[in-house]
């Protein structure tokens, strides 16, 4: 975040890309150093022993709530063995919702880029997930 104050003087419309832009660095810096494997995307088994029920819930019953983790888990497993490029197009297109063009500007490239790391991506995903359908 001390980084983007460094751009405190650009108009508000460039913030969200920088700001997406200065997390990849650092996200890419910690995987080069080893520190960071994907340990965010996934809960850890420590998270998963401390869970306490809770009766009055009214979410969804124990084996559907089952189910979803499982798939969780396969779409976690399935996001680990793609590319880092086009890892990262699906997880900005996809999970965090932005647009062609600001994706293009974190990850430094054109946005017919993103459209193509994104539909490998997902050919690539809908291979490896074709019995989870």
């Amino acid at each position: 975040m001390i980084k983007l104050m460094a751009y405190r003087e650009r108009p508000c419309s460039e913030w969200t890309p920088l700001f997406w832009s200065i997390l990849r660095s650092s996200v890419v810096d910690a995987q080069r150093r080893g520190n960071l494997r994907l340990r965010w995307f996934a809960p850890t088994q420590s998270d998963r022993g401390q869970l306490q029920p809770d009766w009055a819930d009214d979410g969804a019953d124990p084996a559907r709530a089952q189910e979803g983790l499982e798939a969780y888990g396969k779409l976690v497993d399935g996001l680990r063995g793609l590319p880092g490029r086009q890892r990262e197009a699906f997880t900005l297109r996809i999970l965090e919702e932005l647009d062609g063009g600001t994706t293009a500007r974190i990850m430094g490239c054109s946005e017919g880029a993103v459209k193509t790391h994104l539909a490998r991506a997902r050919d690539a995903l809908q291979r490896r997930l074709e019995d989870w359908r």
